[in-house]
């Protein structure tokens, strides 16, 4: 075998490896579920049928699977364009909360405008907002040094806070709601449904449009080459003349701002109110899609539709198996920390193997 050919396969070995990690941490989170049904007394085949059969198993299941993914779906490009700078950006709650505030303020106010545009305005409002609130984070990663996770953490409970003071408090206040919560949207601000009957709106296509922009945009720019070497190597990044602290920024408000969107989203074509806690943890379940997709941007539509699917099959499993609802959650859970491991595993066989050939590279005795 020649040198070039011990150098190209444990290359090629590693891209196939991390191209599968997604996929193989999915097989295995199943089959540790599996074995958690086995363990609570039910058929796992049973089910893992009943949990498809609710989520694709007929029109009101997939539709019921398209609305619970477009959230995550959004949320997770925000995430992942965050960690494909190196930046933690845990926000997406907050950011959620804030752009869903911004867009029920604008579905309010009745404009002369058409309903496309009325929309198209509650949107930009959103991710207007979202950017916003993920702007101070930003600076003070960029020039302060501020580690983002503590900061876009705390600034979750703030957002959250301040969406219920709106729903209390404001004119944003439904009058003699029973449960904090602002007037219906207007119909001219309102996110299209699809399908007649159901509650899957125009928010995945609008998703799924985002997703390839962000593709093209991570892999085919400058901009996403820049991004790329700022979160691999900041330090090889400066040497190269990129500025650090502006592409930071620009990746956290982007970031944000997809953050927003997700927020806008939910709003204008799910609940049609701004509720208080309409977002619930959505936000953090993106960061889990995000990391199973290895910050892949077409991955993080697949992972998406993954969660989606769990959480829309998880009440007919438990109807038909006895096994709690709950379970997809820990399915979820076990999904990113198997992606985690294999990560993990990953970077310590490729720094073995370039430990192993250390010595030669040196003429050093083996």
């Amino acid at each position: 075998m020649s040198d070039s050919e011990t150098i190209e396969i444990p290359i090629l070995r590693q891209l196939v490896l991390s191209g599968a990690r997604p996929l193989v941490a999915v097989v295995l989170a199943l089959l540790a579920g599996a074995g958690l049904i086995w363990f609570r007394g039910a058929n796992p085949i049973t089910a893992y049928v009943a949990l498809l059969q609710g989520a694709i198993g007929s029109v009101a299941g997939l539709t019921n699977t398209g609305v619970r993914a477009t959230p995550l779906l959004i949320g997770g490009l925000g995430v992942a364009v965050a960690f494909k700078a190196g930046l933690f950006n845990v926000g997406t709650e907050g950011h959620m909360y804030v752009g869903g505030a911004a867009a029920a303020v604008v579905g309010l106010v009745p404009l002369p405008v058409p309903s496309w545009l009325h929309v198209l305005l509650a949107l930009v409002a959103g991710s207007a907002a979202g950017a916003l609130w993920g702007g101070l984070p930003a600076y003070l990663r960029a020039y302060r040094n501020v580690n983002e996770f503590v900061t876009t953490v705390m600034l979750n409970e703030v957002a959250l806070l301040l969406v219920s003071y709106l729903v209390h408090y404001t004119a944003l206040a439904a009058p003699g709601a029973t449960f904090p919560m602002s007037p219906p949207l207007l119909a001219s601000a309102r996110l299209p449904i699809l399908v007649k009957g159901t509650s899957l709106h125009a928010g995945i296509i609008l998703g799924l449009i985002l997703a390839a922009v962000v593709h093209f945009l991570l892999q085919y720019t400058a901009f996403g080459f820049r991004t790329r070497l700022v979160g691999g190597n900041p330090e090889a990044a400066r040497y190269a003349g990129v500025d650090t602290a502006k592409q930071i920024i620009v990746v956290f408000l982007i970031s944000s701002a997809l953050g927003g969107v997700a927020g806008a989203c939910e709003v204008m074509g799910l609940k049609l109110r701004l509720y208080n806690l309409f977002v619930s943890g959505v936000g953090y379940e993106a960061i889990a899609v995000a990391l199973v997709a290895n910050s892949n941007p077409l991955g993080v539509v697949l992972s998406s539709f993954f969660f989606g699917a769990l959480k829309a099959g998880a009440n007919r499993m438990q109807i038909v198996s006895g096994c709690e609802a709950s379970l997809a959650t820990v399915i979820q859970a076990l999904a990113v920390m198997f992606t985690i491991a294999i990560g993990i595993g990953e970077r310590l066989s490729l720094s073995r193997r370039k430990g192993s050939k250390e010595p030669q590279k040196h003429g050093a005795p083996v």
